[in-house]
């Protein structure tokens, strides 16, 4: 299984590239849906990396993704700035994870 970014940041692309992850950098929303969705359908990628900026544009259709589909993992990461949500980070990340 491959692990694939999903980033508007260009400096969180290239070191997430840098570990060997492959993925892509975009900017605009249609540009980070299209690429959600084309991960998504890929079986061979096994965790979807998505910077924080980018979960942020396509929220409701990451959540649904989690809610319908058990595979991708789909995970969101803070670029290099951290994350924007500070409080209850941890908390969010869990019951996103589960559902809730």
């Amino acid at each position: 299984m491959k692990s694939y970014i999903i980033s508007e940041n260009r400096d969180s692309f290239l070191g997430m590239k840098l570990a060997g992850i492959q993925g892509i950098y975009v900017r605009d929303t249609a540009d980070i849906e299209k690429a959600f969705k084309g991960a998504l359908k890929n079986p061979e990628i096994g965790i979807i990396y998505l910077t924080e900026k980018a979960y942020l544009k396509i929220e409701d259709l990451v959540l649904e993704s989690k809610r319908k589909n058990l595979f991708p993992l789909i995970t969101v990461i803070p670029d290099r700035y951290g994350y924007e949500r500070q409080q209850g980070v941890i908390t969010q990340y869990i019951k996103e994870s589960v559902g809730l």
